[in-house]
């Protein structure tokens, strides 16, 4: 059984969801050969170095939690998303988690994925791209990285606040997929099936490429009520419930 999650955004300021995430990891995820997060995991995250802050313990106590689950003898990989795109190398040593390119193809014994978080997909959101663009460049991780903890803090934050004040006045269709741009997309990865979330439009999609059927699942964002994943049992994927 190989589990897919993405969308928790897991911060201090939403136990619900960390209460069920910690229960996940504790209890469902250890009965998978692997789990992927495809993205979003943390609300924010300033850097790694985080984990070593004596005045917030919250980031060090979700890494705890996947390095176990990961000496239970489960996979875990992990892909950056729109939030936590700063995760690193000491997230990764931490964590036992496998660092995953965007997109990654999964090649498994009797079907092939392609997983993505996927952002990069909602093309019609011009503003968004060029923010992503400049925001994964080298040259601006580094410098970002550079300041005080502190500063990076609240810089994250006043990014947050900037981000869901303009989501407010975007048209809907801005923050979903477009079509073109996602056909193109399977195209290009061999028509394999594509799980993504970032949109939080839990759904199963049928496209017509090139007269190939190509499906697309989008993976649900967790909530105080409630969490899902994405079961693959070798034959067949399946939604699955958490509270």
């Amino acid at each position: 059984m190989i589990l897919f999650i993405s969308d928790l955004h897991l911060a201090p300021q939403a136990p619900g969801v960390t209460h069920i995430f910690l229960d996940f990891l504790g209890g469902r995820a250890r009965a998978a050969e692997e789990l992927f997060i495809l993205g979003d995991l943390f609300d924010a995250w300033p850097g790694d170095d985080c984990l070593d802050d004596p005045d917030d313990s919250f980031a060090a106590l979700i890494v705890d939690a996947l390095r176990d689950l990961m000496n239970s003898g489960v996979a875990l990989s992990v892909m950056h998303g729109n939030r936590d795109f700063l995760l690193g190398d000491l997230f990764a040593a931490r964590s036992g988690a496998h660092l995953l390119p965007d997109p990654c193809v999964l090649s498994l014994p009797t079907w092939q994925f392609v997983l993505s978080h996927g952002d990069a997909l909602c093309t019609d959101d011009d503003e968004y791209q060029a923010f992503r663009a400049r925001v994964r460049q080298p040259d601006w991780q580094s410098a970002f990285l550079a300041r005080p903890l502190l500063e990076r803090k609240e810089l994250v934050l006043a990014l947050r606040r900037q981000s869901e004040s303009a989501k407010r006045g975007k048209a809907s269709f801005l923050m979903d997929v477009n079509p073109g741009t996602t056909d193109d997309f399977l195209r290009i990865h061999g028509y394999a099936t594509l799980i993504h979330g970032h949109t939080h439009r839990p759904a199963r999609h049928d496209h017509i490429v090139d007269g190939i059927h190509v499906e697309r699942w989008v993976l649900s964002d967790w909530t105080e009520e409630g969490g899902e994943c994405l079961c693959w049992d070798g034959e067949a994927l399946s939604r699955e419930r958490l509270r």
